[in-house]
């Protein structure tokens, strides 16, 4: 690549990945909306997030392979393309069924970053890798505090079809950039086969699972149907953990997977992507709810959205503060994230009875986000050769995904059992837990690490 192309390169990859944040935005903030414009319940509702959210999770892992094969870039350009699409179709839709097929093709917004991380790794600089590795992992964090704004003013001075519209148009930009300032030709040397039972099987998995958690409130936790399809997701996961071991080239290479930072940078991604969904989507609601609930803020959706701005500026300073300290400080970084984003929990959980004391957790939570989020993909992708950095760095943010998931319908089913406060105090207390336990454990092991060393 050329000088001048390849200075360009970097900021067309940030702007594609914003593609994420401003799918994400649509998401939790609309529901009651959407609810409302549809005529349906607000528990009917919420599949518009569990479909967006279970086609993400099937499509990382999958996007992540093909972004290791000899046309990443183009990749992207039909990513981006179906997005558009299911930004369109979503934004016209006559009823609530068609509307689910917009934010379906919308899922694959997850897959976009990892490709990203790809494209980086293979055409900047050896000095530029890392630092544009860890700006591109926390553009999603950075880009939620300035998508959910935008989609509560767009929504509230027009209506929510407007905030789908204006997805569109974003995505559609994103493609011109990509298609101009991104390298589209093919890279023969790194042609492989594609895994195909290994991807049929971990689809499988990831969408049995997710179901499950999602339906399992509605159905009954010990009811057949969520026994059953629980049952499916942990036999079709095992099954693909024994296919990929034994392939020459599988989907997500679990043998690379298993050096302790990878191991460390995984576990946490599930469980932080845990904890913050918990606490986001639950501070989300305290924002909306009328203080006749006893613990609502009673925002308007105009404002509503601006409680996630502070998540932005934190993760932004987050991620700089890593890139100052450099790649050998990124194991590091893992723990302190950790303990900023565990304390924002605990603050959240005590208290959040006052506007500032949220946006005061936002932004610590951003903090913490900003700098665990930029060191996991670094320590994924310095710990894989190359040609694995895809589906490794994809799987890192399938956990993210699926502990996304997980928080969510489980903070849905506390306030689900326990309407009113005490379902919002239990449901950050269980957060804030989340949040405790996988510092202690980092903070353990960076003892451990340095004893050894």
């Amino acid at each position: 690549m050329t000088g001048q192309r390849t200075d360009r390169l970097l900021p067309a990859l940030v702007y594609a990945a914003l593609t994420t944040s401003v799918v994400s935005s649509l998401g939790m903030l609309l529901v009651p909306s959407i609810a409302d414009a549809m005529g349906i319940t607000i528990g009917s509702t919420q599949w518009m997030l569990t479909v967006n959210l279970m086609v993400g999770a099937v499509a990382t892992p999958i996007m992540g392979r093909l972004s290791d094969g000899p046309r990443p870039g183009r990749l992207l350009l039909i990513a981006l393309g179906v997005i558009f699409v299911g930004s369109v179709v979503a934004a016209v839709a006559p009823n609530f069924t068609v509307f689910l097929i917009g934010r379906a093709l919308q899922g694959l917004s997850y897959g976009i970053v990892p490709v990203t991380i790809v494209l980086a790794r293979r055409h900047l600089s050896a000095d530029q890798v890392s630092p544009a590795i860890s700006s591109l992992s926390v553009t999603v964090a950075t880009g939620l505090g300035l998508g959910y704004p935008l989609t509560g003013v767009l929504a509230s001075w027009l209506d929510y079809r407007a905030a789908f519209w204006f997805a569109a148009a974003f995505v559609a930009t994103a493609a011109i950039v990509v298609w101009r300032f991104v390298p589209i030709g093919a890279d023969e040397n790194t042609a492989k086969p594609f895994d195909v039972p290994g991807a049929a099987l971990l689809s499988v998995g990831l969408a049995a699972l997710l179901i499950a958690v999602s339906e399992g409130p509605n159905w009954g936790w010990g009811s057949v149907t969520t026994i059953c399809v629980a049952l499916v997701a942990v036999g079709a996961l095992v099954a693909w953990g024994f296919v990929e071991l034994r392939r020459r080239h599988p989907l997500i290479d679990l043998r690379v997977i298993r050096t302790a930072e990878v191991l460390l940078a995984n576990a946490t991604a599930i469980c932080l992507g845990a904890s913050m969904y918990m606490s986001l989507s639950i501070a989300s609601i305290i924002a909306q709810a009328p203080a006749s609930t006893g613990y609502g803020i009673d925002l308007p959706l105009f404002w509503a959205g601006f409680v996630m701005l502070p998540l932005s500026v934190g993760s932004f300073t987050g991620n700089r503060f890593v890139r100052r300290l450099g790649p050998e400080s990124m194991t590091a970084m893992l723990p302190l994230g950790s303990a900023l984003t565990a304390g924002s929990a605990v603050m959240l959980w005590l208290t959040n009875d006052q506007l500032w004391e949220i946006l005061l957790g936002m932004a610590l939570f951003g903090l913490g986000m900003g700098a665990a989020y930029a060191a996991m993909p670094a320590l994924v992708a310095r710990n894989v050769a190359d040609t694995e950095v895809g589906s490794a760095v994809s799987f890192n943010q399938v956990l993210r995904t699926v502990g996304g998931a997980l928080g969510s319908a489980v903070a849905g089913a506390v306030l689900a059992a326990n309407p009113g406060e005490h379902g919002v105090t239990l449901g950050l207390g269980i957060a804030a837990i989340i949040g405790i336990v996988v510092f202690v454990a980092l903070a353990v092991n960076q003892v451990r690490v340095h004893r050894t060393g």
